[in-house]
């Protein structure tokens, strides 16, 4: 039982903390993504990506990463 109350007291705190995230991006962060964007077009012009390169960014997006 101890070992319980002991890994309670270790994860519950991570737990909240994860939960406690919103989604809500900042000026800072939408700013960030639009120069990744603009920065993977660019890479994209010079070296057109194939087919499971596509398909992979679409399960990151579906993912949400």
């Amino acid at each position: 039982m101890t070992k319980f109350l002991r890994l309670l007291v270790l994860f519950l705190p991570l737990a909240l903390v994860v939960t406690g995230c919103d989604d809500k991006k900042g000026p800072a962060e939408q700013t960030g993504e639009k120069l990744d964007n603009a920065g993977q077009k660019l890479k994209d012009a010079i070296d057109p990506p194939g087919p499971l390169e596509k398909a992979g960014r679409s399960v990151d997006k579906a993912v949400g990463n």
